[in-house]
């Protein structure tokens, strides 16, 4: 199954707002995930930022006027809302939110609006003093009612000069939550438990032994689930990556740490993907002061950390439970013992070493085994493409064991 928006039409409507700035940057990362972007700009709109500007990115003509010159131009808003796949308003003024919660249509936007049948996001962006009038919190409050995924704004300090909500969020925030509009909702009523990133085990209050992992993978497996429709928890080591929206993230330091918040949320969750890189061992006695470089040499005493992974396959009930596996060699034979060793349902292996797979890349190239003695070797892709790939085969799994448990 393919996810995401490559190939679909995406209509992005833009208004009379200083943020129209931020739809350019939108704009080019929603055509940077393959998608094919129309742009409708209401004419306050083009007083802040040029048509131009959004033909060259988009290579698509942008609608300003309802009465355009052109073949085709009369019926443009019909074709385009038939086409599209999903269409983001960024930024929403009160004034397209009052248009829309009413019903109107005196231009092009507008128009196009009210035969939209596809999943619509509405980004409002206006003055803190005007976001919070009661006519424009109660139209909001009808577009909601009606259907449209409306994505409240930031607070701060606003161009126009007060501080408080009406700042359009980010267009990376904008993206994850159009991503998340056209993914399958296949998880919904799920419960999914993720754990990500590295542990670090101190050696004194300024050292401490870990390893590479950055949670990307794991970060990706938690996004991919909430777009799909699951309550997530994602227990997180050390990590700069920015918390999944929608998602409960539970920061941890330690294997101890991280053992103890699985072990807490294990038995709420349907669905255990463990992707954490845990440390295996941790120093026996940590110093409790810096350790002053006296010696030539320096011997570390270190015992093992908990198996967590292990733990939640004695403890597992009605669960599916999912592992990684990074290893230096024999992938199969070491991926395939600890799938059996620790009652997993699936196991995803990796081979380390390659700069474009693994620890700290963008993507990953993985082969995953299965309980059933069967693998499937995945070609190099996207870490949020193998996430969607991983939770494909977890909801073929839920499905078939339901299809057994009705038969």
């Amino acid at each position: 199954m393919t996810f995401g928006i490559k190939n679909k039409n995406i209509v992005l409507g833009v208004c009379g707002g200083i943020a129209a700035y931020k739809s350019v940057e939108l704009l080019r990362l929603i055509s940077k995930q393959g998608a094919t972007v129309r742009v409708f700009m209401t004419k306050s709109a083009l007083e802040f930022v040029g048509w131009m500007t959004f033909q060259a990115l988009s290579g698509m003509p942008v609608c300003t006027d309802l009465f355009e010159k052109g073949d085709e131009a009369s019926f443009k808003h019909i074709d385009w809302a038939t086409e599209a796949d999903a269409v983001v308003v960024a930024p929403a003024t009160a004034n397209i939110i009052g248009k829309l919660a009413g019903g109107i249509a005196d231009d092009a936007l507008s128009t196009f609006m009210l035969a939209v049948t596809a999943p619509v996001i509405v980004c409002p962006s206006m003055n803190t003093n005007m976001y919070q009038k009661k006519a424009v919190r109660r139209n909001l409050e009808t577009l909601r009612k009606d259907g449209y995924h409306i994505l409240e704004p930031g607070s701060g300090e606003l161009a126009c000069g007060t501080t408080g909500p009406g700042r359009l969020p980010e267009p990376e925030q904008i993206l994850d939550r159009l991503l998340s509009r056209v993914a399958p909702k296949d998880m919904l009523n799920r419960r999914v438990l993720v754990t990500a990133g590295p542990t670090r085990e101190a050696i004194d209050p300024v050292r401490f032994i870990s390893n590479p992992s950055t949670g990307k993978m794991g970060y990706a497996v938690a996004k991919a689930a909430e777009y799909r429709g699951a309550g997530v928890t994602l227990i997180s080591g050390p990590s700069t990556l920015p918390d999944p929206l929608n998602v409960n993230v539970i920061k941890v330091q330690t294997a101890a740490e991280m053992a103890r918040a699985v072990f807490e949320h294990s038995d709420d969750n349907d669905i255990i993907i463990k992707t954490a890189a845990v440390s295996d061992y941790r120093p026996t006695n940590p110093a409790g002061h810096k350790i002053k470089k006296k010696q030539d040499e320096m011997q570390i005493q270190l015992e093992k950390t908990q198996d967590i992974l292990q733990e939640l396959g004695r403890r597992k009930k009605d669960q599916i439970l999912v592992g990684f596996a990074a290893e230096t060699d024999d992938l199969h034979q070491n991926a395939e013992k600890k799938l059996a060793e620790k009652n997993l349902d699936i196991i995803a292996g990796n081979l380390i070493g390659d700069p474009a797979s693994g620890f700290a890349a963008d993507s990953n190239k993985v082969t995953l085994f299965f309980r059933d003695g069967s693998s499937e070797e995945v070609a190099q892709m996207e870490k949020d493409a193998v996430a969607h790939l991983l939770l494909d085969r977890i909801v073929e799994r839920v499905q078939a064991d339901k299809a057994e448990y009705t038969n």
